[in-house]
Order: structure tokens, then C-alpha cells, then sequence
């Protein structure tokens, strides 16, 4: 939350020097002359320019800096994107899942053996398909992109990984804008961007056809256009000052606020995030109530004094609607295709049982949605998953420092003179490692507790983004340690990680012009180095590239990533 006037101390005046790391800002508006019997002749500058902390003025470079960054990474991740050929890890899920949404609009059953399936469908026999809808538990939008990438290029491997190689690339972009925004630098945006492109972890669920990578990308984006709303309100309440020429709203609330664009927009996204998993949930509390404490902040400095705190009521229940209204209709919209059709899991629920109360309240159709949506509770929370066990399984409490990655593919003991192999001395193997790069993710868990500490005991808001974010990604996981929990649910946290890294680095570089300037500079330039090689060094266990044994248990740096 904002302090009231004199907090920051980093705006104060026009002359005051620019953020860490950002350039210069543009100078504040002129204030036009108040009316006859007004208090002041103009207005404040101190109050206006502290209520607009401005952005940086190179929008377009900034904008083709972005699709350059987000275009290596989609490059990158582009390269070899169809091999291994076959189906990797949960996409024997996901992919046939989304093949049936393209064919029913639902999803429906594969039989088992799914080594026999699997084989046919790689190979485009789908007539193992039966016609009975499928028990999935995760919302349908997931699936649905990834069927796009298969309309666009075939149900082959390319096709149903396409889109999360798009989703990558775009989370680069979207993790690009909110540093930028909050470090009030371009430079501090490329460094987060050029961060998460070589990104162990990014990478690899970029080239895979899971969910997850589509719920970071509208997670990230969400927290964008939260962080966006509240420069575009600072900004309105300046300009309210400069047309009253008034310095505060002298106890006044200083208005309502109604047609907040981005708070829509937040909501959007935020609805999107929970059509690919529900716990993305977490992320829109945290910021909802985060965004709301933001306008009393705000309001306070604007000179509303203790009035300020009405905007829980008169700003918060406008923020409720606009964003959690909002993504209770996003959500409900995706699943079009299941209240379209008559065949998906639980569609006539409502028919079967119609003296229920839910059929009752809501009508038969949405009652087989909401009994739907009960079922799949009760099996993320309930014995079957609590009991089940699996070598991978990874505690939360290890995953910022990366302490027990995930295998998503492996051929082991390759032969040599089999598969290429040539090593003189053992066997070969190929890995598909979901793993971070692991400097990076150490560096930026150091970051976070900086961050945290410039946001509690600095008061510098834009800290408080990342580890706001990062905390309601992760702690949330705390309360399901009895089910098995894997490390890839963390690519939900590494761009926020990211994020508070960048703008550490920020700090490191100091201001421009500033006399340490250049050795900020030679330290954030040889974190990103290094963690760049550092990705070129473990990218063939990223990659299924064949590596004599040895090779790859040197890259194994910690025990709990054997």
C-alpha cells in the first residue's frame, strides 16, 4: 500500500533524480491558473508528479525491444520442436484430450492400455476414441489451445506443442511489460525478458503440451494490468489537481472512479488463468485486495486524509466487479463447448436428478455444471490423490532453490553403436529435465529476500509486486503436501522471480549518471552472462540430446536432482 504524502521520497519535485536504473523521467505538467477564489493559483507539482511517477519515454523502442526479446525466445524454443516425435510426460493427456475437443467439443475416453493407444494416435489412427466423455479435472481452455495448434498443423507433435511455444514466447512479453512498468526502465524490462528467455524451466514447458505454461503467460499478464490500473488512477487523480489547480483534495475524496479499463482487462485475464487451472485463484485475491489498498494509498496522497479509507467500499466494490465478476464470466465462457454438446462428463446430471435443490436454484444445466465442478474438487482434495505416491514427488518448500526437478522423458542405457552412441566407456542417455537454470534461480531467490526488504522496510511499492506474486503462486501449495506435488507447477513463479531479480539488478546499477554506474553495470551484465551459460550448459539435458552418461551426472550438481 502507498504511503501518504512524503512517502517514497523518490518524486518530490521535478528536479529529484530519476529511479534506479531508468531514465530520466519527462517533466510534469504544467499546472493551468484555478479560478477566481480558488485556494492556490496552481496546483501542487510535488502532490501531481508523485501521483504520476512516470513512465519512461521511449514507448516504441520499448515495444520493438519486446518483440526482438520475445522473438529469440520463441526462436529458441521453436528449434527441433516436434522431437522426440512421440507423446512426452502428461501429453498423453492433454494432446488426445484436445483432439477429442476439436472432433465432440468434449472430452472423451481413451481406453487403456495407453502404450497402445499412444502409439496409434502418434501414427493417426484415432479410432481407439470411444464415444463416452472423459473424467478430466482441469477447465477446458488449456485443451483448447492446444487443439488450435493441432487445427493449424496437424495432430502430430508439432502441431499440439505449437501453442506452447507461442504461450512461451508471450510470457517473455508479458514479464518484459511488468518490469518495465515497475522499474520505470526499459533496461530493467530487456534484463527480466533476457532473464526468463534462458530459462531452464521456461524452456522446457514452452516445448511441451502441457497446461501450465498457458496459465503463467495469463497470470503474468493479469498482474500487468493490475500494476498498469493503478498508474492509469494515480494518473487521473493528477488530473483532477491540475484542473481543479488545487495541491489536495484538502480532505475531499476526490471523486469516484467507475471505468477503470484495466481492471477489466485484469479480469479478463485473470478469468482466462483460472479456465486453465482453478489455482490461479489465489493470484486474483491477492491482487485484488492488493490493487484496492493501492487506491487508499493513492487517495491519501491526493489529500483525502482518513476519507481515504472509503475506498474500500467505493473503490473495492467496483474492483469486485469489474475484476472477480468479470473472471467468473471469462471462466464460465469457456466452457461453451460443454454446455453446447449433450455428451461431456456429467451433462445430464441435472436431468437425472431433478428434485435436487442445485437443479432447483439453478436449472438443470448449470446444476450439472456446478455438480461437475464439485466432483472435481472432491478428487483434487480427496484419498485417492492424498495416498498416491510417485519418485518425483518434490515439496514446496524446496522449489525456490530448485532442490528436486522433474524427469518429463528419458531413454536410458543406450548402448554404444546403438542410437549413435560412441562412448568408449559406459552407456548413453537422453533426458528431457524439468529443471531451472539453476544460477538463475538461486540469484533470484536471494532477490526476493532483498525485494521483501525493500518493500517492507524501504516502502517502495514496486518490490512488493514481485514477492506479493510469488507468494501467492507458491504458499498456496503448502496445503496439499499430502498429494505428490511436482516442480513444474513453478513455472507459475519464475516470472515473478525473475521480475524482483531484474529489479534488484535495477538497484545495482544505480541511477543514471551516478558515479557507480559502470561497475552496476559490469555486475548485472555478468549475471545475465552467466546465467545464460549457464542454460547453455545444461541445454542437452533440456533437449533429449544423446550424452554419454558422465556428461549428463555432471550436470546433476545437486544429489536430489538424480
Amino acid at each position: 500500500m502507498d504511503g501518504g504524502p512524503g512517502y517514497h521520497g523518490r518524486v518530490s519535485t521535478p528536479a529529484t533524480p530519476p529511479e534506479p536504473g531508468r531514465p530520466e523521467p519527462a517533466a510534469p505538467p504544467v499546472a493551468t491558473p484555478a479560478p477566481t477564489g480558488s485556494r492556490v493559483a496552481v496546483a501542487d507539482l510535488s502532490t501531481v508528479a508523485r501521483l504520476r511517477d512516470f513512465l519512461p519515454a521511449d514507448t516504441l523502442r520499448s515495444w520493438v525491444l519486446t518483440a526482438l526479446v520475445a522473438g529469440l525466445a520463441f526462436v529458441l524454443r521453436l528449434v527441433n520442436l516436434g522431437y522426440p516425435s512421440y507423446l512426452i510426460f502428461d501429453e498423453t493427456y492433454y494432446a488426445k484430450d484436445a483432439y477429442s475437443l476439436l472432433q465432440s467439443g468434449f472430452e472423451r475416453q481413451w481406453p487403456d492400455s495407453m502404450d497402445v493407444t499412444n502409439k496409434a494416435f502418434v501414427a493417426g489412427d484415432f479410432s481407439y476414441l470411444e464415444a463416452g466423455a472423459s473424467f478430466v479435472v482441469h477447465p477446458p481452455l488449456g485443451k483448447w489451445l492446444i487443439a488450435a495448434g493441432e487445427a493449424l498443423f496437424g495432430v502430430n507433435s508439432f502441431g499440439w506443442r505449437f501453442m506452447a511455444c507461442v504461450f512461451g514466447a508471450l510470457l517473455v512479453a508479458a514479464t518484459m511489460r511488468l518490469a518495465r512498468r515497475l522499474g520505470r526502465s526499459t533496461l530493467i524490462g530487456v534484463i527480466a525478458g533476457l532473464l526468463l528467455t534462458f530459462d531452464g524451466l521456461a524452456f522446457v514447458m514452452s516445448r511441451i503440451a502441457l497446461l501450465d505454461i498457458f496459465q503463467a503467460f495469463f497470470l503474468t499478464a493479469a498482474v500487468a494490468a493490475v500494476v498498469a490500473d493503478r498508474d492509469w488512477f494515480r494518473n487521473r487523480l493528477a488530473d483532477r489537481l491540475t484542473a481543479r489547480g488545487v495541491p489536495d483534495f484538502g480532505g475531499g475524496f476526490g471523486g469516484l472512479a467507475l471505468w477503470r479499463p484495466w481492471r477489466w482487462v485484469a479480469g479478463l485475464l485473470f478469468g482466462c488463468a483460472l479456465a486453465v487451472k482453478w489455482n490461479s485463484v489465489y493470484v486474483l485475491a491477492a491482487f485484488g485486495v492488493l490493487s484496492v489498498l493501492w487506491d487508499v494509498g493513492a487517495r491519501r496522497l491526493a489529500g483525502a486524509d482518513f476519507r481515504s479509507w472509503l475506498a474500500l467500499l467505493y473503490d473495492g466494490i467496483p474492483a469486485f466487479v469489474a475484476m472477480v465478476g468479470t473472471a467468473a464470466a471469462t471462466y464460465l465462457a469457456t466452457w461453451a463447448g460443454w454446455f453446447a454438446t449433450s455428451g461431456g462428463w456429467d451433462r445430464d446430471w441435472g436431468a437425472r436428478n431433478p428434485d435436487s435443490p442445485l437443479v432447483r436454484a439453478f436449472g438443470p444445466d448449470l446444476a450439472s455444471w456446478l455438480w461437475y465442478h464439485k466432483e472435481v474438487y472432491e478428487f483434487h482434495t480427496g484419498d485417492f490423490i492424498n495416498n498416491a505416491t510417485h519418485p518425483y514427488d518434490a515439496h514446496p518448500a524446496g522449489w525456490l532453490l530448485m532442490l528436486r526437478p522433474i524427469g518429463i522423458d528419458a531413454v536410458n542405457d543406450i548402448a554404444p553403436g546403438t542410437d549413435g552412441c560412441t562412448n568408449p566407456v559406459g552407456n548413453c542417455l537422453r533426458v528431457i529435465s524439468g529443471m531451472g537454470t539453476p544460477l538463475l534461480w538461486w540469484f533470484s531467490a536471494l532477490a526476493l529476500v532483498v525485494a521483501a526488504v525493500w518493500w517492507l522496510g524501504g516502502r517502495d511499492w514496486r518490490f512488493g509486486v514481485p514477492v506479493v506474486a510469488v507468494a501467492a503462486t507458491w504458499l498456496p501449495w503448502f496445503q496439499y503436501t499430502a498429494r505428490p506435488l511436482f516442480f513444474f507447477y513453478a513455472i507459475t513463479i519464475v516470472p515473478f522471480s525473475v521480475v524482483a531479480l531484474a529489479l534488484v539488478l535495477g538497484l545495482v546499477l544505480g541511477r543514471v549518471g551516478s558515479p557507480g554506474r559502470r561497475r552496476g553495470a559490469i555486475v548485472a551484465g555478468l549475471v545475465v552472462a552467466l546465467v545464460i551459460l549457464d542454460f547453455g550448459y545444461i541445454y542437452p539435458v533440456l533437449t533429449d540430446h544423446l550424452l554419454p552418461y558422465h556428461d549428463w551426472l555432471v550436470r546433476m550438481w545437486l544429489h536430489s536432482w538424480i
